[in-house]
């Protein structure tokens, strides 16, 4: 099966026929001139089914963000104005002031655009950005028009209006995605591609709906590819895909694989043009995402640029972010950790504390410390279990593990028995955010692509802990691991801390 690529394009199968939708089918989308959509009965949706689009639904959505940034900002601003000048019409005045100049230095940042909200980091990098630049005009009007501006809206107002106006942005999506799991506010997507490139990218999709990406169907080079088995329908042959775009109502196009590239990839995009839908190609990259991909514009090619290594400024900036953050929740949590010490001390014999050898950064080896939650012969009894082992791979787990004490099962629940490593730490042996410190004896067990989980140092949480901690399965926990070494970031590390506060409070998968 081939694809010609001339002024028309026609799939020509080994005995000559041309297939498309429908025999003697021709398309002109890989040719010069511009695609001319038909129209038919097709075209038109459901209202109900419009209506619940992302198209429709994010016009809404970004009024709502506008109107919680502003009234964030507001609240914000008269928190720090009224305690100095009382409620007189400067304060108010101020408050409204400062609303509209934050909205408008989020709008700058691309903060109210609706291809960026609602999923990823961009919208929370915007209001970083933009409460930062509220505190440089704040500063830069007081130095060059010698306005009294209170030193209180820089270093104080500023800080709480960017996690204010996180948080209740956080909250919106959070509903948003509430909303997209019940399939409303979705992008109706079609996957090009391969059939065995296409299986991949809709089971991710699939398993991941708070994206947004509701697959309707798939493309396949030739009807006469065998079908993936994903539950959705061919819609047709690439050959027909503009068309397809058209009556189906399609929003985005995700092209998987590699089997169309170059000039046919080109002139697709232009015959998407008349359509409204938005391109997306799916790179034939395993796991590599975000800060690990750029873009290099080279001799009028498009390189697209792998990281090989973390740079400097981004592992100084964690192991700042570790050992600052370790030592202040040492600080405030050790009531929580001295008072969980004498309940384990006073409720079954042997030490408050435990300790064992675990693989850090690159094979090295050192002593973690955790609340001792199990009685002091647990592991001499683990061989007598092995039997009863609910875990998968080299991970030993069981839901109602007798060698637990009653103490011990509150503090797992909570990760409290965690809390001490935080000593570890501040020592420089672990990280905040990471893979989980292994034994010795998986870490021998390891297969090769495995080894890689030792690159980075463990972690106190990480993405196995946001994602399910134990009810996950060994490949799947591998699989998180290894995402996270390839493509961590410092932005990376915060949203993890963020979830993990939810998982913790939630106790899911926690035994």
């Amino acid at each position: 099966m081939t694809l010609t690529v001339g002024r028309d394009v026609e799939w020509i199968d080994s005995s000559g026929d041309r297939r498309g939708r429908a025999a003697g089918v021709r398309r002109s989308w890989a040719s010069a001139q511009p695609f001319e959509p038909r129209r038919t009965e097709e075209n038109d949706l459901a209202p109900q089914v419009a209506e619940r689009r992302w198209k429709v639904v994010a016009r809404g959505y970004v009024r709502t963000t506008v109107l919680l940034d502003a009234t964030v900002a507001a609240l914000v601003a008269l928190a720090v104005l009224v305690p100095l000048m009382g409620v007189t019409t400067g304060a108010l005045g101020g408050a409204l002031v400062g609303a509209a100049l934050f909205v408008l230095m989020v709008a700058l940042f691309r903060g109210y655009d609706p291809d960026g909200m609602g999923d990823g980091p961009g919208e929370f990098q915007a209001v970083l950005r933009g409460g930062s630049m509220v505190a440089v005009a704040l500063m830069t009007a007081a130095f060059t028009l010698d306005v009294d501006i209170s030193r209180a809206l820089v270093f104080l107002g500023a800080p709480a209006l960017i996690v204010a106006s996180s948080l209740a942005r956080y909250g919106h999506r959070h509903h948003l995605h509430h909303r997209r799991t019940a399939g409303e506010a979705m992008m109706r997507t079609i996957v090009v591609g391969e059939p065995e490139a296409v299986e991949q990218v809709v089971g991710e999709l699939s398993a991941a709906p708070f994206h947004g990406y509701q697959v309707t169907g798939v493309c396949l080079p030739s009807l006469d590819n065998k079908p993936p088995m994903i539950g959705r329908p061919v819609l047709g042959a690439i050959s027909d895909l503009p068309q397809v775009v058209v009556d189906n109502a399609i929003d985005v196009v995700i092209v998987a694989g590699h089997y169309l590239s170059g000039s046919a990839l080109r002139r697709l995009s232009w015959a998407l043009g008349r359509t409204s839908a938005q391109l997306v190609v799916a790179p034939d990259l395993v796991e590599v995402t975000g800060p690990r991909l750029s873009v290099r514009p080279t001799a009028g090619l498009s390189l697209l640029e792998v990281e090989i290594g973390a740079p400097r400024r981004r592992l100084v900036a964690k192991t700042v972010l570790d050992r600052t953050a370790a030592t202040l929740g040492l600080l405030a949590l050790s009531p929580v950790i001295g008072g969980a010490a004498l309940a384990v001390k006073l409720t079954s014999p042997g030490p408050a504390f435990y300790r064992q050898t675990r693989v850090g950064v690159d094979g090295s080896t050192f002593t973690i410390w955790k609340l001792r939650s199990m009685y002091v012969d647990a592991d001499a009894r683990r061989d007598a279990l092995l039997e009863q082992n609910e875990g998968q791979g080299l991970l030993f787990k069981m839901r109602q593990d007798p060698r637990v004490t009653p103490v011990g099962r509150v503090l797992r629940r909570y990760s409290i028995d965690e809390l001490p490593q935080l000593f570890n730490v501040v020592r420089g042996e672990m990280s905040l955010v990471g893979p989980r410190p292994p034994l010795v004896a998986e870490v021998e067990a390891y297969p090769d692509m495995v080894q890689r989980r030792l690159h980075v140092k463990p972690g106190l949480t990480g993405l196995w802990q946001v994602s399910g901690r134990s009810d996950l399965s060994w490949d799947e926990a591998v699989r998180l691991d290894l995402r996270y070494v390839d493509n961590w970031s410092v932005a990376m590390d915060l949203m993890i801390l963020w979830k993990t506060g939810r998982a913790v409070f939630a106790g899911s998968g926690a035994y």
